[in-house]
């Protein structure tokens, strides 16, 4: 069954940032099939600036989850961008999740459980969660947290 997703979004008092602008040469989102393809998302605020930091030298987890789940506003707010709605999204299907860390931090899964806790608030437990990777790396512009994934389309 369909859901309102931008219905639900309200209901949780949830606040989507502006989309981000392609800041290189790709697509923020393709539509292949029934399966949308979503380019890797930062942490943006309401204001439009960006979350900083890594993990493991000037962030703990809590603050990474933290910005892992602003990457999921940014994300949704990126798919609103492209189709002035939520509510052709059936489910999450696959998420990477990148997380800027210290050679000593080893919690990446747990950073990346902010994005997918959003989820499953959005689409619902059964929609929300898909399969998911979670890696530690060295990110761009010192984010904290980048994350891509694929939503199948109703």
């Amino acid at each position: 069954m369909k859901q309102d997703t931008d219905l639900r979004i309200i209901e949780l008092g949830l606040i989507l940032p502006p989309a981000p602008k392609p800041v290189g040469v790709y697509k923020p989102v393709l539509v292949v099939d029934k399966f949308l393809y979503v380019s890797g998302q930062g942490p943006i605020l309401a204001d439009g600036t960006m979350i900083k930091g890594k993990l493991g030298a000037d962030m703990d987890t809590n603050e990474g989850k933290l910005a892992a789940r602003q990457v999921g506003l940014t994300m949704l707010s990126t798919i609103k961008a492209h189709f002035g709605e939520l509510k052709k999204i059936k489910r999450v299907v696959k998420v990477l999740g990148m997380v800027n860390s210290a050679p000593n931090f080893e919690n990446q899964p747990a950073v990346i459980n902010g994005f997918s806790e959003l989820m499953s608030e959005v689409f619902g437990k059964d929609n929300g969660i898909g399969v998911r990777s979670a890696v530690g790396m060295i990110l761009p512009l010192n984010i904290p947290v980048e994350i891509e994934a694929m939503f199948e389309l109703y």
